[in-house]
């Protein structure tokens, strides 16, 4: 896939959800693209390496070159990263789960690559904010994703009004989540904090056995809110169609 005339490119590769089959969540041309490449960007390596083995349980780890790239990687790595592709060298971006530069520090390579007109190739696969909102009800001409909400309750409560304000005057949907172990403290200021009548969907699991996306009334949702602690959650506020 390299050549020696013209520049690598970079190949955006989708990661699982979760669980551990690719076969039903990834097109069989990403996992044959991702498994012929040798150089990686990666958000975290041991996910990393543990998609490609599942992809191909005979991938030759030992032959490739793994670099981290994370919210603390330098200037100075990602130049050495963009050297492999002025050289013709294809890499493959991965990130921890999901699609890679979106909510994922892998953006900053991508971004990078475009300095020097290197061909970006986004491949399809599970992204857990998509996958939220098509199976929300909610707007989707009409959305914003907010990533992590604020760790301080009082600003987190704030977004959150803002949020069903902005819904309730524009129909906007607003899509945001947070680490699995704040889950519960996201839930409850929900559900204190909303209108009764304030539509909020809970999409749990995605892609997984177990997923779950419910879309009801916050009324509701206190009477059938379940354990969000330990698991990938995306959460919506957002208006019927």
């Amino acid at each position: 896939m390299s050549s020696k005339l013209a520049k690598g490119a970079i190949y955006l590769i989708p990661n699982t959800l979760g669980g551990e089959s690719t076969q039903d969540i990834l097109p069989q041309e990403v996992m044959q693209i991702a498994t012929q490449l040798r150089v990686f960007a990666v958000e975290e390596i041991k996910s990393a390496r543990r998609l490609l083995r599942k992809m191909d349980r005979n991938f030759p780890i030992d032959e490739c070159t793994f670099r981290v790239v994370n919210k603390n990687t330098k200037e100075a790595e990602l130049m050495d990263l963009l050297l492999f592709l002025i050289k013709g060298v294809d890499i493959g971006v991965i990130s921890e789960a999901g699609c890679p530069g979106v909510a994922d520090p892998g953006a900053a390579l991508v971004h990078l690559a475009h300095t020097q007109n290197i061909q970006i190739k986004p491949l399809v696969g599970p992204s857990s904010i998509l996958l939220a909102l098509m199976g929300s009800g909610f707007n989707g001409q009409q959305f914003t994703f907010h990533g992590y909400l604020p760790k301080e309750r009082k600003e987190r409560v704030k977004k959150l009004r803002d949020f069903e304000m902005d819904t309730k005057r524009n129909g906007t949907t607003h899509l945001f989540m947070d680490t699995p172990f704040r889950n519960m403290n996201v839930l409850e200021d929900l559900l204190n904090e909303l209108g009764d009548l304030t539509e909020l969907c809970i999409a749990s699991n995605l892609t997984l056995p177990t997923q779950s996306i419910r879309t009801m009334a916050v009324v509701d949702w206190r009477e059938k809110a379940y354990d969000l602690s330990k698991i990938p959650v995306i959460f919506a506020i957002g208006k019927g169609q």
